[in-house]
């Protein structure tokens, strides 16, 4: 829960601050460029890792079912390409592709699966949470389907909508960065949805055969 909601704070708080910056036309991830980009750096690396302990906890509720295999995998996957996009950091978006160094397409490369497999472990996860096998995940059924299903769409329109170097840009040029965060912010409130619920099911005690366990220690 703590992953999501410092990461969004502070792209948010430094994107206003950063002379030369404007979110909605430009990627969360140029705020990892220029002398203060260490801020963002940091802020990638430490979100990935709050996003694997998340993944764990995901893996150590579902036993078994569905989800059980390829949900935490999937997040893992999810996390690992957040945490390796700081320390792998972008070039600037006008570098032509055949200009690009190592550490900016090895960015591209994590930051394709983290947008590519955000939406696919909302689908995921909504597979289980829509069957009566848990009814305590039911709750969250219709948010996964609304996250995931504007995630795709946010991810189709940067796929498909804006023009790449050398080409002139576009009107979707010019709005890409507030595409991008409806893409992350949908996603890590879904995240941060599901950690609520993890936390609250830990501390119920809840057991999805016979309901909620209290603890009889003090």
């Amino acid at each position: 829960m703590i992953g999501p909601t410092l990461f969004v704070a502070i792209f948010t708080l430094e994107g206003w601050l950063r002379p030369g910056y404007h979110p909605l036309g430009m990627f969360v991830s140029e705020l990892a460029l220029g002398p203060r980009g260490w801020i963002q750096v940091v802020n990638f690396v430490v979100f990935g890792i709050l996003f694997l302990v998340f993944a764990r906890g995901v893996d150590a509720e579902f036993h078994d079912g569905k989800a059980s295999r390829i949900g935490p995998i999937l997040l893992t996957i999810i996390g690992i390409s957040f945490l390796v996009s700081g320390i792998f950091v972008m070039d600037p978006v006008a570098t032509p592709p055949d200009q690009m160094t190592l550490h900016g397409k090895l960015h591209v490369f994590f930051g394709a699966l983290v947008f590519s497999l955000s939406p696919v472990s909302c689908f995921v996860f909504l597979r289980r949470f829509h069957t009566g096998d848990d009814p305590k995940w039911r709750s969250l059924q219709w948010w996964t389907l609304a996250a995931g299903t504007i995630i795709a769409a946010a991810v189709v329109l940067m796929s498909v909508g804006p023009t790449k170097p050398p080409a002139a840009p576009n009107a979707f040029n010019q709005c890409i960065g507030l595409i991008q965060r409806t893409a992350l912010v949908t996603y890590l409130s879904w995240q941060f949805t599901f950690a609520l619920a993890l936390r609250r099911r830990s501390e119920h005690g809840w057991d999805q055969s016979t309901g909620p366990q209290f603890s009889t220690g003090s």
